[in-house]
């Protein structure tokens, strides 16, 4: 495998991962929005979904002698809104509260989107330092071939 192949697949990870963080940034921004829903009701949590992508096309493993062995980039291939219901909270003074005195809150867990930026911020660092050594072996390669 060329140093620049694996330099491509650890940067699609970081352009997911950057994508997945900024995605839980959003909800974590609007975890307690009840306005600018779809439909002008509570904000509702969205996540991306990834998909491995095929680094070459099937002519290029071909000429290769790539069989089985096919190398996958990670692609953002949807944003997924999350369609539960909202939170219920009894707050009657609040000015979007219904007849009852319940207001409709995101469906987002401050926690549960805490955790998750925590595991994309370590997927991103993992990214960054597989290509950091990418790089670092390109060179150890350059000098011995001077």
């Amino acid at each position: 495998m060329s140093f620049f192949k694996s330099m491509n697949i650890s940067s699609s990870g970081l352009a997911a991962q950057r994508e997945r963080m900024n995605i839980l940034s959003t909800n974590l921004a609007n975890a307690q929005a009840t306005r600018g829903g779809p439909d002008g009701g509570p904000y509702r949590r969205q996540d991306v979904v990834f998909q491995a992508k095929p680094m070459g096309n099937k002519f290029e493993d071909l000429i290769t002698g790539a069989n089985g062995s096919h190398l996958n980039k990670v692609k953002v291939t949807d944003i997924h809104v999350d369609k539960s219901a909202p939170r219920m909270v009894f707050d009657p003074g609040h000015p979007d509260a219904n007849k009852e005195g319940y207001v409709a809150m995101p469906n987002v867990q401050v926690m549960a989107e805490m955790v998750n930026m925590i595991a994309a911020t370590r997927s991103f660092e993992a990214n960054a330092t597989a290509m950091e050594d990418a790089k670092q072996m390109a060179m150890k390669a350059l000098e011995i071939g001077r």
